[in-house]
């Protein structure tokens, strides 16, 4: 058995770079349910060495929604000799290894597409889905959820859900509305690889291993012939990572080189872990790589980030997580 170098990860905050943080704050608030909590402006140092934006300037937004943190990035000057941030490609598919959402649960998903549809009507949300999902009976693990999926006003997903009585955490059957994040999915190429680096890695646990398929996993994903297997990892509180693994003859794109903090397209996952030395030997080891420098002590910035020291790893697709210590 390996035993995790990690040991009692939680997702700090879930986040991602946009393009106007406060219409992407509008946005959240009014048609989701968010609150915004703190604005916190960052003029490059350690921060920014960890992004790879030295001399980056940079404008952090997190909003609340239940007891998680959605961090938003604006980039506002990338620094010298570095370009500007792209969109996302208007063709991205839930199958190509940059895909990423966040999974928001509601107690009615019938009233939380009410809330959306203005915002679907005017052209600031897309949808995904062919129309609300409800996972059919044979899939044992997954029966009875509804789900819907769709894109914000640039283009990162989402998906709305609502478990059956006899699923999820006790936590999403009580209160009204939209309730908090119960995990950001992220899409994969090897999935016995990816739990190797999430549970014995970084001390995440399994939570569930299973395949969806069928006309509904292709209406909810607006693919044909989708076979997808689905691992979670879970920490002991909090969101937890989704690890989607398409199956042919829906094998995503790969993740692109050149993807940067600026791109429209980078997200990252922060994760507060209790020994960044004692990871950072094994990152490689596992499938993962160190972006930059690091561990970098945050110095003047940690009060604004939450964490005394950090380090910026990629999964084994690419995928980014920024590992902190308290």
């Amino acid at each position: 058995m390996t035993i995790a170098t990690g040991t009692n990860p939680r997702v700090l905050q879930l986040g991602f770079t946009t393009a106007d943080s406060d219409r992407s704050v509008d946005f959240y608030s009014r048609y989701l349910g968010f609150s915004p909590v703190q604005t916190q402006l960052l003029e490059g140092g350690s921060y920014g060495t960890l992004l790879g934006l030295p001399q980056g300037r940079f404008r952090l937004m997190r909003l609340r929604l239940g007891e998680e943190c959605l961090e938003l990035t604006q980039v506002l000057d990338p620094g010298p000799g570095k370009r500007p941030g792209e969109p996302i490609d208007a063709d991205s598919r839930s199958c190509d290894l940059w895909f990423q959402h966040l999974c928001l649960v509601t107690s009615d998903l019938d009233a939380a597409l009410q809330r959306l549809q203005p915002a679907l009507d005017r052209g600031l949300a897309a949808p995904i889905s062919r129309a609300p999902q409800t996972l059919p009976n044979w899939n044992r693990a997954a029966a009875g959820i509804r789900a819907f999926k769709f894109k914000d006003p640039e283009g990162h997903n989402l998906e709305l859900l609502q478990f059956p009585a006899d699923k999820g955490d006790p936590r999403w059957h009580h209160g009204a509305g939209l309730l908090g994040i119960d995990h950001s999915a992220i899409s994969i190429s090897d999935s016995a690889r990816s739990t190797r680096f999430y549970d014995d890695l970084l001390g995440m646990r399994l939570g569930g291993d299973g395949i969806n398929s069928g006309p509904t996993q292709d209406a909810l994903d607006n693919l044909e012939q989708t076979e997808v297997r689905i691992t979670a990892h879970r920490c002991s509180r909090g969101a937890g990572i989704e690890c989607l693994d398409y199956q042919a003859p829906n094998r995503g794109r790969p993740r692109p080189a050149d993807l940067s903090a600026a791109d429209l397209a980078h997200w990252q996952i922060r994760l507060q872990v209790d020994d960044l030395d004692a990871l950072v030997e094994r990152v490689k080891a596992f499938g993962g790589s160190i972006v930059g420098a690091g561990p970098l002590d945050l110095g003047a910035q940690q009060q604004a980030i939450g964490a005394r020291r950090a380090l910026q790893v990629a999964d084994p697709d690419g995928h980014r997580l920024q590992l902190v210590e308290a």
